[in-house]
C-alpha cells in the first residue's frame, strides 16, 4: 500500500500502535516486579546536627580515605542533595570515595512554617559555618569545599568571607552571572515582586517551584520523557533508574521565604556576583578574596546554568590558581551520566591531588 497524501504509510502506523500497546502490556507486568525505588547509595553517618540541618560522613564500602582535608559537599536548597549519590552505578560520593577522599555533604532538611525566617546569613554564617568548623575541628585544619548550583554560589559567599577555613574550593555547575542572555530562568525572576510572592506565600511551595522549572522545557520535560519512558517498559533495570529519578526530582523541599526574597533579589534580578553588591549578614561577599585554588566544572549543554553564568567566575575570583572545565552534558548528567562517572571524580580528585 502507498503513502496516502500526509506522507505516512498506514501498515507502519498499525505496526508502530501495535508495539506501542505491547510496551503497555509490558508495563503492567513489568511494574508489578519493580520494587520500591528510593536514592541515595551510600551508607553515611551523621556527624554534627543543627535544627534540621545535618552533616553526613560518608561511610565508603572497603575503601579508606588518603591523608588529606575532608571534602564538604554544599548542595542548592531546591532539591535533595543526593543527586550526587542516586544509586551504585551512578554516584560522585562513591567515586570520589573510592578514590580516598574522605567525603561529607550538608543536608538541609525540610523547611517548615518554623524556617520561614531563615536569612542567607543562617544558612551561610550558621550552617556552613558550623559544618566546616566541626570538620577544622576533627582534622585540624582547612577543609576542600565543593558547591554544587545554588550551592556553589553560596560556596563562593562562604569561601569570600572564610577564606582562612577554605584550602580548596571546587564549583560544579554553579550561577555565578545570573544574567547571561540565555539564562531564561533569570528572565522569568527578573521582573517578579518577590516581595508581595514572599509576604503572600511565607515559604515557597515545592511543587510551585517544581513547575516552574519544567515549564523551561515544557515539551520535553512534560510530554516526551514519559513517552520515552514506555521504551523501558520490558527492562526492569531502566525502569527502576526512570523511577529513581522521578522520586528524587518531585521529593523536594519548600524554600524558607526569606533566604528566597534574598537570593532573588540580589543575584538575579541585581547579579550582585557581578556587579560587586553581594552581602551576607552585612558583611560584603568580595569574590576577590577567594584566594585559594578554584576548581570551576559546568556542563556545556546546562539549560538551568547556562556554560557563560559559569564561567564568569574566571574574571571575578581573587586567585592566581584557577582551574576551568566544560564536562559534556547536561545540568543533572554531570552527576549520573555514564560518561560523568568515569571523568568527574577523578577529575576532582586529581586536581585535589596536586594540591
Amino acid at each position: 500500500m502507498s503513502p496516502g497524501p500526509l506522507q505516512f504509510d498506514p501498515l507502519d502506523l498499525a505496526r508502530e500502535a501495535w508495539e506501542f500497546q505491547k510496551h503497555l502490556a509490558d508495563g503492567v507486568r513489568v511494574l508489578g516486579e519493580v520494587a520500591d525505588v528510593d536514592y541515595g547509595a551510600t551508607e553515611r553517618e551523621e556527624v554534627w546536627r543543627d535544627g534540621k540541618t545535618v552533616l553526613y560522613r560518608f561511610v565508603g564500602e572497603g575503601t579508606t580515605a588518603t591523608k588529606g582535608p575532608p571534602l564538604l559537599i554544599v548542595y542548592a536548597l531546591v532539591n535533595r542533595p543526593y543527586m550526587v549519590d542516586l544509586q551504585h552505578d551512578r554516584s560522585l560520593v562513591k567515586g570520589l570515595l573510592a578514590l580516598g577522599q574522605d567525603v561529607y555533604v550538608i543536608d538541609w532538611g525540610y523547611p517548615d512554617r518554623s524556617d520561614r525566617y531563615l536569612t542567607l546569613d543562617d544558612y551561610i554564617n550558621r550552617f556552613i559555618d558550623g559544618a566546616v568548623d566541626h570538620l577544622v575541628e576533627v582534622s585540624g585544619g582547612p577543609i576542600n569545599l565543593l558547591g554544587v548550583c545554588q550551592g556553589g554560589s553560596f560556596s563562593l559567599c562562604y569561601s569570600a568571607l572564610h577564606p582562612e577555613k577554605v584550602r580548596n574550593l571546587v564549583t560544579m555547575v554553579t550561577p555565578v552571572d545570573f544574567q547571561t542572555p540565555d539564562n531564561m530562568l533569570s528572565g522569568w525572576v527578573r521582573d517578579l515582586d518577590v516581595d508581595l510572592f514572599v509576604d503572600a506565600l511565607g515559604n515557597v511551595p515545592a511543587d510551585l517551584m517544581n513547575a516552574s522549572y519544567l515549564m523551561l522545557k515544557p515539551f520535553r520535560l512534560n510530554l516526551q520523557k514519559y513517552v520515552g519512558m514506555v521504551d523501558t517498559f520490558g527492562n526492569p533495570k531502566a525502569l527502576e533508574d526512570f523511577l529513581r529519578m522521578e522520586k528524587w526530582i518531585f521529593d523536594s523541599p519548600d524554600q524558607a521565604g526569606e533566604a528566597f526574597r534574598d537570593f532573588i533579589k540580589q543575584f538575579y534580578q541585581g547579579n550582585a556576583f557581578v556587579n560587586g553588591t553581594a552581602s551576607i549578614g552585612g558583611q560584603k561577599v568580595d569574590l576577590g578574596f577567594v584566594d585559594m585554588p578554584v576548581l570551576n566544572i559546568y556542563a556545556e549543554q546546562d539549560h538551568l546554568v547556562p556554560p557563560a553564568a559559569s564561567r564568569a567566575l574566571a574574571s571575578l575570583v581573587g586567585s592566581d590558581d584557577y582551574t576551568e572545565l566544560g564536562f559534556k552534558g547536561g545540568h543533572i548528567g554531570i552527576y549520573v551520566s555514564s560518561r560523568a562517572q568515569r571523568e568527574v571524580p577523578a577529575t576532582i580528585h586529581r586536581w585535589l591531588a596536586e594540591r
